[in-house]
């Protein structure tokens, strides 16, 4: 086996901040974190803390930021006061671990 040289990682190259890339993709429609991470090209866990960040700057401006909550898709508990976007591990009501992922969109 040959060892050959690696070759230095070439990050892609963007014109917008991933940020801005993903405000452009919720204005007007509503999203879940892996959708929005296959359209920007970022990890899932990446694009969950990009959201809070925009969460948190968004409410300062104009734009409204919307949380549709998780919910169980068993018994449909819904995640109303949770705080944190990601999705939930499992039902506190009927402990099962099948839950659709909260959705996101920019008003």
């Amino acid at each position: 086996m040959k060892n050959r040289p690696k070759q230095p990682f070439i990050p892609a190259e963007r014109k917008d901040t991933i940020r801005h890339e993903i405000i452009s993709a919720l204005k007007g429609q509503t999203l879940s974190a892996r959708e929005i991470s296959a359209s920007v090209r970022v990890s899932e866990k990446e694009a969950y803390e990009h959201l809070e960040h925009i969460r948190r700057t968004i409410n300062q401006k104009e734009h409204n930021f919307e949380v549709t909550p998780a919910e169980c898709r068993k018994c449909g508990f819904v995640f109303r006061k949770r705080e944190r976007l990601k999705k939930p591990g499992k039902c506190p009501a009927c402990h099962a671990e099948s839950i659709q992922e909260p959705l996101f969109a920019i008003i």
